[in-house]
């Protein structure tokens, strides 16, 4: 509680005409693309697994959200305290199993305390059921992150390939179809049907990853990484050659890059 008041403080007095310009002067909506950020760097920390750097980017997340908060509390449209509360409200509310009398000694899986969920939005939180299954995912959702649960969904009313087997021939299947596309479009600007054959091989994949129980967007952020670490590695040693980063030069590159690998 004394950590929170004193980021809640530090926060007040950064918003505050004696604070700091740059912090005066931002808003909910040019917060939006730190905190995707900053979740993403929070993401590589614990990836990496390191408890300092996890520790940071929680941190900065923190920061964030508060601020963020403060901004609404500030416009007198809720308080910070307001957030909290009803989050904690929320979590007992949608956990009768752990804090109702009644519930008490009840096990539930992972599995059935998602339907609990949605049973508690409904018939206690007053939401309305959705037309379609597909409706509860967001459409403001990342594409990629979208895909995935939108995939989570349609499996779980039982519309799913059998296995892995089936999900790798259709990502074969649009491969193919992305070359075809590809061909016709030889020599000229990329036209609507390669665009829609590549989100279709995109969306294939996903599924694939959904199958493994790995989420694209953390898989896709790990592969930027170590592109990031290795072609960092080809850059410090092509300038150790005295060799320039061109076209001209691919070969040594891409020797250097094996030797990254």
């Amino acid at each position: 509680m004394e950590a929170f008041k004193e980021l809640y403080d530090v926060i007040v007095r950064l918003r505050s005409p004696g604070g700091c310009s740059w912090d005066r002067e931002q808003t909910p909506r040019s917060l939006r693309g730190d905190l995707i950020e900053e979740t993403y760097e929070c993401i590589e920390a614990i990836d990496q697994q390191e408890p300092n750097h996890i520790k940071e980017e929680l941190g900065d997340i923190f920061l964030l959200v508060t601020m963020i908060a403060y901004m609404h509390e500030q416009e007198g449209l809720f308080s910070v305290a307001d957030v909290l509360k009803a989050n904690a409200e929320k979590l007992i509310r949608r956990h009768p199993h752990v804090f109702e009398e009644s519930g008490k000694g009840t096990v539930l899986s992972p599995e059935e305390t998602l339907e609990k969920w949605a049973q508690i939005k409904i018939e206690k939180e007053g939401r309305k059921p959705k037309d379609s299954i597909l409706d509860e995912v967001r459409r403001g959702l990342p594409p990629l992150d979208r895909a995935w649960k939108l995939q989570k969904k349609a499996a779980k009313a039982g519309f799913d390939w059998p296995d892995t087997a089936g999900v790798i021939g259709k990502i074969k299947e649009e491969l193919e179809e992305v070359e075809e596309a590809a061909a016709a479009n030889a020599g000229q600007p990329a036209d609507a049907a390669l665009e829609g054959e590549l989100g279709d091989l995109l969306f294939s994949v996903v599924n694939l990853c959904r199958f493994f129980d790995i989420e694209p967007s953390v898989a896709l952020q790990r592969t930027n990484t170590k592109f990031t670490e290795r072609f960092s590695y080809v850059e410090k040693r092509m300038k150790e050659s005295g060799q320039e980063m061109n076209a001209k030069n691919l070969a040594v590159m891409d020797q250097y890059w094996n030797m990254a690998k």
